[in-house]
């Protein structure tokens, strides 16, 4: 089967190609290199690639299915990782230059349970600077591209990761979601993106924006591929405080199970203002369709959804400017050289390693933590979150799931939103809730726009029910499978 060809498949697909030996896992991550090779100058999805490496681990899977050991049904099968994910021996910068030189000593949980499942880990992916953006133009290396248009950002902050997916560079990819970090850049990319439940899968080994809002998630063209991932990276990990001991059940299995006819909710407050006209109409299509296969579709009241993006910004940047005080020229990062005494080289150290709109969250959240403001700002915002948890409890008291837009517009152009943070903040208006509610969400491409850029559909669940969730998902994205088609610069 030719490179081209191989590159299109999901990895469902791979994975039943090499259990029936029509391929070998070297040949898929050939494919892959091959691919970066002829897009990536022109996307800027990875940040580093170790080509050796990554054929070895190919060759090792090959050699275990060889002599009936195989792992599993991800085994051999390439997935590439958002450069704020630990690899023990690889680079980590979280496209910081104070991080330039820092090589990680230990593999994040979720990288050694993809080792454990033979996984091939491949590369590490472009982002905005520790995650703070929403369009990958924040990185100290160069933006990514968006694959569907060059001119347009890939959504962000784990825009590598989208674009990498639909620049069909990777099968998989790992990203982390702050505030919409995974499901934002999936819909603008047009695939798959998922933010699991709060503590479903383990921190461990992330480099920390903020923490008890992130976590890790997958992508992939497909819901079918998003839930074999998942279930490869959840569950409990002792190693990290916040994960959570449930049990994982077999979502691969579950999506394939008869869907029972469930209640969808639209929430009154994500269908207003400042929605583009084609995201409003692909993502009443895709109410249409769910309503015609027998589901009941109600409207519903988030009463706090306007409140989620100060409530946000209050909290993310308290716990980034917390989070962020260990990278200080001293310990493992970046040193100044003009630095002349130790205060000088930790605030020159920071000043020249950071980029600015790090430093502005910094700031920002140093101001709302300190003495005289933490009751006005910090209290608050905490407590406006508990308002936030409870409207989403009451809600799914009448629903099953949540359906909303992904992101208000598609992929916008390069420095639209640059001068201005407000604007660029509101790209994340639909994500965030779920973020300081800590529950699951699903970005599922349902459409593209005249100008042939893709559209989003989020669907919103009760926490740790990820099965459920991946379910209603799968009944849409089986039947238009819009994450398959593939942007004209990879036919080129």
């Amino acid at each position: 089967m030719s490179s081209s060809a191989l590159v299109e498949k999901t990895a469902s697909e791979l994975s039943n190609l090499l259990a029936n030996k029509e391929v070998s896992s070297v040949e898929i991550a050939q494919a892959c290199l091959n691919q970066i090779d002829r897009v990536d100058d022109q996307v800027h999805a990875f940040l580093h690639r170790d080509d050796q490496d990554f054929l070895a681990q190919a060759r090792a899977s090959d050699e275990r299915r060889e002599n009936g050991k195989s792992l599993g049904p991800l085994d051999g099968i390439p997935v590439a990782l958002k450069d704020v994910i630990s690899v023990k021996g690889q680079p980590l910068t979280a496209a910081s230059k104070i991080l330039q030189s820092y090589i990680s000593p230990y593999d994040a949980t979720v990288t050694k349970k993809l080792k454990e499942a033979g996984a091939v880990i491949g590369g590490r992916l472009n982002l905005d600077e520790f995650a703070m953006g929403s369009s990958t133009e924040n990185s100290a290396y160069g933006p990514t591209r968006n694959p569907w248009d060059l001119n347009c950002v890939p959504g962000g902050s784990s825009g590598g990761s989208s674009a990498a997916v639909a620049a069909r560079e990777a099968p998989l990819t790992l990203g982390s979601d702050t505030g919409g970090s995974i499901r934002q850049p999936a819909s603008l990319c047009g695939v798959v993106g998922m933010k699991p439940t709060y503590g479903m899968v383990s921190r461990y080994g992330l480099a920390a924006f903020a923490s008890s809002l992130d976590q890790i998630g997958p992508f992939s063209k497909t819901v079918e591929d998003t839930a074999f991932l998942l279930e490869v990276i959840s569950g409990h990990d002792p190693l990290d405080s916040t994960s959570f001991p449930s049990k994982i059940p077999s979502y691969s299995s579950a999506i394939n199970q008869p869907l029972k006819p469930c209640v969808l909710g639209l929430p009154k407050e994500y269908f207003g203002e400042g929605m583009d006209e084609e995201v409003r109409n692909a993502v009443n299509l895709a109410v249409e369709f769910y309503r015609h296969q027998g589901h009941k579709i109600v409207e519903v009241s988030l009463p706090t959804t306007d409140l989620a993006v100060p409530v946000y910004y209050v909290i993310a940047t308290a716990e980034a400017s917390s989070n962020l005080a260990r990278y200080d020229g001293i310990r493992y990062t970046s040193r100044s050289d003009r630095a002349q005494n130790a205060i000088d080289v930790y605030a020159k150290s920071r000043g020249e390693g950071f980029g600015e709109e790090v430093k502005r969250r910094c700031i920002l959240g140093a101001y709302g933590l300190s003495s005289g403001y933490y009751d006005a700002y910090y209290l608050r915002a905490q407590k406006t979150r508990t308002l936030i948890r409870e409207d989403f409890n009451r809600v799914f008291k009448e629903v099953d799931a949540i359906l909303t837009p992904t992101a208000p517009t598609p992929a916008f152009k390069f420095g639209e939103k640059s001068n201005d943070p407000i604007s660029m903040y509101l790209s994340d208006i639909y994500t965030i809730s779920t973020n300081l509610a800590g529950l699951p969400a699903i970005s599922v491409p349902c459409g593209f726009t005249q100008r042939n850029l893709p559209i989003g559909l989020q669907l919103i669940g009760r926490a740790f029910e990820e099965s459920s969730l991946l379910s209603i998902a799968h009944a849409y994205d089986r039947e238009h499978k819009f994450g398959c088609v593939t942007p004209s610069l990879v036919k080129e």
